[in-house]
């Protein structure tokens, strides 16, 4: 799958997705601390023309958007001159803002800017609205940005524009000149979200339009942000962002506020040009290459990797009206496979990183144990429909091959407009209190053979052994409480399971076989399990394809 913003291998230098020219753009730099250099009064010479009328507030860029749906649709600029249309990944790495560039926001916030080149072709239009005014634009120039050895000595029209940008916070309190990159928009509609002391990770996106079909997958694109100056004293930070795609264009208010965790509030009115049969809301993107379940796919080939684990998300969190799903993600299938789990209400969902032991993946360099898990907190305009998982086949750590999003039961008609608030909020450590409910959750799913514990003569060796782990203050502490196991098979047999304490963690183990039948259904076979003390439910549901 192609991630939406023309990274396509192109420059001599191998395949590239958007997490690596993410990379390539933020690699030195991401998580960076930096001096705070430049005072507001300074950024604003930056400003090379001024924006006639009143302030732009989100009212406006929602005029907009409904204005740009009711014309057809037109490219955006992704001519480059020559030199930057030619640049190596390493040379377009070599591209750094000048941190005495920076435009100060506030006491507590900057912002950096992205240059064009290599696969970051589109221009975005960049704005800082003062508190009061017109906004401004800030102007493109080649001073802003240290070229390297490959363009020393170039400079390009002040017409160029910006790939995105990113911004800093002082999360210390006791350093305030020092402040840490937390958020970056770059790429289509994807943005990276962190809290204090986590890594960049997942991507959330704007829209995601036929993820998974039917017909081509569409990635609508940021055009434009406003980033509103905050007051001096002020720890949110508000951005206003226009997109647009040919079959939606749509108007965003992002107010962020970072800290443990990051809160990003979102408010978006969306407006189709075209009929849309599948149109994800609030889409998260991720990466999982192998976990603790192996390959997690039958017939899947194991992973030559001197790591146990690599992935930037390990399962998929669903929080209903008395209920909660956890689904450990699957890599190793033939083709891409979409799972659909309906939701009415939706409380909230999320890509979460549970395992957050460095043992477990052993990366000094990309640390997974400390890469966030977003969750969606849905308030407004979602409605009835289903959380969809779209999960690619993937051999690559560089691509990003995970994509949740709720979508609406009912197609979206040509000329509909919808109109959503929801906040992600950046999950470290569970149990965390935005996610909604008291159940205990899923640890640890592990899958081998029962015949190691469980020995047949002659042994069968399709038959397969699920480990559940579960931790959670719901659950007992007294070993010889009395926990049930309830568990079912879309196909086959669930056999003898046995729960059991283990004073180790203070958690319950669940040990189940599944007994498949034969031949082997196509496509996939949904285990699930959760545990039950005097018929209550004690733990989210684990659900999981055989």
């Amino acid at each position: 799958m192609s991630d939406g913003d023309g990274l396509d291998g192109s420059g001599g230098t191998g395949p590239i997705s958007r997490r690596t020219a993410l990379q390539a753009t933020m690699g030195a730099t991401a998580g960076m601390l930096m001096p705070s250099l430049v005072d507001l009064n300074t950024a604003r010479t930056m400003a090379a023309d001024t924006v006639s009328g009143a302030a732009m507030t989100f009212a406006g860029v929602v005029a907009q958007a409904k204005a740009l749906a009711a014309s057809p649709y037109r490219p955006h600029d992704d001519d480059l001159p020559a030199p930057l249309a030619a640049l190596s990944y390493d040379a377009y790495r070599a591209i750094t803002f000048r941190p005495q560039a920076s435009p100060r926001l506030g006491e507590h916030f900057s912002a950096q800017l992205f240059h064009r080149g290599f696969l970051q072709r589109k221009r975005v239009d960049l704005y800082l609205q003062p508190p009061e005014g017109p906004p401004r634009r800030i102007a493109y120039g080649s001073d802003l940005f240290d070229l390297g050895p490959t363009l020393q000595g170039q400079t390009f029209a002040p017409d160029l524009g910006f790939a995105g940008f990113r911004v800093h916070y002082g999360f210390d309190d006791t350093k305030p000149a020092i402040q840490e990159e937390f958020l970056v928009f770059l790429g289509a509609s994807y943005f990276r979200l962190r809290g204090n002391g986590q890594e960049y990770g997942l991507s959330a996106r704007g829209a995601a339009i036929r993820t998974g079909g039917p017909g081509a997958e569409e990635f609508p694109d940021f055009t434009a942000f406003w980033i509103c100056e905050p007051h001096a004293d002020a720890r949110t930070l508000t951005v206003l962002a226009l997109l647009d795609s040919p079959s939606l264009t749509g108007a965003y208010r992002f107010a962020i506020t970072p800290g443990d965790p990051s809160v990003m509030a979102v408010e978006a009115t969306l407006c189709s040009r075209q009929a849309i049969a599948r149109l994800g809301l609030a889409p998260l993107t991720s990466m999982f290459l192998h976990g603790q379940n192996g390959p997690g796919a039958r017939q899947a080939e194991p992973f030559d990797d001197v790591r146990p684990q690599v992935h930037d998300s390990d399962g998929l969190s669903i929080a209903t009206r008395g209920d909660k799903l956890w689904r450990p993600l699957v890599n190793g299938r033939a083709q891409p496979q979409v799972s659909a789990f309906g939701v009415d209400p939706l409380e909230g969902f999320g890509l979460l990183q549970r395992e957050r032991n460095f043992a477990a993946y052993l990366d000094v360099q990309a640390r997974h144990e400390a890469r966030p898990g977003l969750w969606v907190t849905p308030e407004a305009g979602f409605g009835v429909g289903a959380v969809q998982l779209f999960e690619i086949p993937s051999r690559e750590e560089y691509m990003d091959n995970i994509v949740a999003a709720f979508v609406p039961a009912t197609p979206v008609a040509a000329g509909a407009e919808l109109a959503l608030r929801y906040t992600l909020t950046t999950v470290g450590a569970e149990p965390v209190p935005v996610m909604p409910g008291a159940f205990a959750r899923v640890v640890s799913t592990r899958v081998g053979s029962a015949e190691r514990l469980r020995p047949t003569m002659p042994p069968r060796p399709e038959r397969r052994l699920y480990v559940v782990d579960f931790e959670g203050p719901s659950l007992p502490t007294d070993r010889n409480a009395t926990l049930i196991a309830d568990v079912s098979a879309s196909a086959g047999t669930m056999v003898d399971p046995v729960v059991e304490f283990v004073p180790q963690t203070g958690g319950w183990r669940l040990y189940v076989e599944w007994r498949p039948p034969m031949p082997l259904p196509a496509g996939d076979t949904i285990l699930r399990a959760r545990l039950i003390q005097n018929g209550k439910a004690l733990t989210e549901t684990w659900d999981r394809p055989a």
